[in-house]
């Protein structure tokens, strides 16, 4: 959906979650909404969460997958105010597949989603080696 497409006076994070209420489960969608309201305020307000953070912290048993995938994009299109965000499954070696969410172009491109699997391949053994250090150091090593 293009920028002309959208309703007058129509966020596409609105927009979008409006698509979500009609194609979700109604538990699941209020599921999703307890997990990204907090953060669509921030934004609102131009107080942005930390740029890590896990979607499911809190949750005991986490949330599923669906709700996952969908949190990521709404808080996606919020800060970006495309809706032709996508989630990507990336097999990295050692920890395994990565979720990240890219636009559409980059999703359908191989090399780029190489790239970004070789920046977090490269991110992964730097967090190693600062835990490595910081237990040498007896320092915390929740990085």
């Amino acid at each position: 959906m293009n920028e002309p497409e959208l309703p007058p006076d129509g966020r596409p994070v609105d927009v979008y979650l409006g698509l979500l209420r009609i194609r979700m489960d109604t538990e699941d969608y209020d599921l999703l909404l307890s997990v990204v309201e907090p953060v669509l305020r921030d934004i609102e307000e131009e107080r942005m969460p930390a740029l890590d953070f896990a979607l499911d912290e809190d949750r005991p048993g986490g949330l599923p997958q669906e709700v996952r995938d969908e949190a990521a994009l709404v808080i996606a299109t919020a800060v970006t105010g495309r809706l032709d965000n996508e989630v990507v499954e990336l097999d990295i070696d050692d920890t395994g597949p990565v979720r990240v969410v890219t636009d559409a172009a980059t999703a359908s491109d191989p090399v780029r989603l190489g790239e970004i699997a070789d920046y977090i391949r490269e991110r992964q053994q730097m967090n190693d080696e600062l835990r490595g250090i910081a237990e040498a150091s007896d320092l915390p090593t929740d990085i």
